[in-house]
């Protein structure tokens, strides 16, 4: 079960989300596919920290953190930081122009947050199995004034800038699963509140909600998603493309659990050309919100999926204002003869404003 301690939290950063947003926008940028790759001379181009030229020491001067074009991570202390979380400290704050964070290969034990005030940021690893990012933190663990830190702050990686991507790398909350109707057992792994993010052949890795969409407009292509229980919800308007979605309930679960509470909210996840793997049963969607929104298009759906197909979060009011959309899916869990009559299967003039990434705006501020 999601927990709603988290709502005010979400609710104080939107605040500081609008306010950065605006000095984004200011810098016109675009995400780019070159936002997302390797350097192609990242060992000694203009800009790049050379730590084997400079003795091996790693770490860079403040002073010259301004003028880095990639910031290289390495535990071996060849690079300019050993930790995620010091090369994302060496951005500077109001940075207006694309940093590329290029992570080495190695397990990173840590926690890391990508402040607002840190937008243009890429973060690219060196593959999803050898450049990996996991903390254990769940909900109910303490921080430092002995109160539990709940979902919203138990992320491995916490996103809150605008423009920020990543890919080839593993974001991943370690905690051990959490058995249905656990309280305090939500552990995330990566949470999403900037917005224009994408991210790009990432593995998240999870069980009861791996990954907390929050809030922003997001784009997440052929990326890899595993849980349990909600393991993707939030209020965020996000669109999933060609994306692996892989359950590892032990008995039942949900997909996705959309957040929206108002029909004056454009929020909403969108899955299209997906396929879902793994074992239990489990829910499409689960109306978090009064006015909850979840489609399928195109999908690949095992047998692992209830025929009910979606719940109502034990609120039969809910009924009557969510969307839950099914179109063109296919796979034994794609039958739709014992949906609950509150679903709809669409037609395709019903299902395309969630097909493509006019859904999230995406000739805003993409140009793949």
């Amino acid at each position: 079960m999601v927990g709603a301690g988290r709502i005010n939290a979400a609710a104080v950063l939107l605040v500081a989300v609008v306010a950065g947003a605006v000095a984004a926008e200011d810098a016109g940028g675009f995400i780019t596919w070159d936002d997302l790759t390797i350097p192609s001379a990242v060992a000694a181009p203009r800009g790049v920290w050379d730590g084997a030229a400079a003795g091996g020491h790693g770490g860079v001067k403040a002073a010259r953190a301004r003028d880095l074009d990639t910031i290289v991570v390495s535990q071996d202390g060849t690079g300019h930081a050993r930790t995620v979380q010091g090369a994302v400290d060496l951005v500077p704050a109001g940075n207006r122009r694309r940093v590329k964070i290029l992570v080495r290969p190695g397990v990173y034990r840590e926690k890391v947050t990508v402040p607002i005030t840190k937008p243009f940021v890429s973060l690219i690893g060196m593959g999803t199995g050898r450049t990996v990012i996991t903390w254990n933190s769940r909900a109910s663990d303490l921080d430092p004034s002995g109160h539990p830190v709940g979902t919203f702050y138990s992320a491995s990686v916490a996103v809150e800038a605008d423009y920020f991507c990543a890919s080839h790398i593993t974001f991943e909350n370690s905690a051990p699963a959490a058995p249905p109707g656990a309280v305090g057992q939500q552990a995330v792994a990566l949470r999403l509140s900037g917005d224009k993010t994408m991210l790009y052949r990432c593995r998240i890795l999870g069980t009861q909600d791996t990954l907390f969409d929050n809030i922003g407009r997001h784009y997440l292509y052929d990326c890899d998603i595993q849980g349990s229980i909600d393991f993707i919800f939030g209020n965020a308007r996000s669109l999933y493309q060609g994306c692996t979605l892989h359950a590892v309930a032990t008995s039942y679960g949900a997909i996705a659990a959309s957040q929206r509470s108002s029909p004056a909210e454009d929020s909403g996840f969108s899955f299209v050309g997906c396929r879902l793997t793994g074992s239990g049963m489990l829910y499409l969607g689960r109306a978090w919100g009064r006015y909850a929104r979840v489609v399928y298009s195109y999908c690949d759906l095992s047998g692992i999926v209830v025929p009910q197909g979606w719940s109502d979060w034990g609120d039969r009011s809910r009924t009557k204002t969510v969307l839950f959309g099914e179109y063109s899916c296919k796979g034994p869990g794609a039958s739709t003869r014992q949906r609950v009559p509150w679903s709809r299967s669409l037609t395709y003039e019903e299902a395309r404003p969630f097909l493509g990434r006019s859904f999230i705006n995406g000739e805003q501020w993409l140009r793949l």
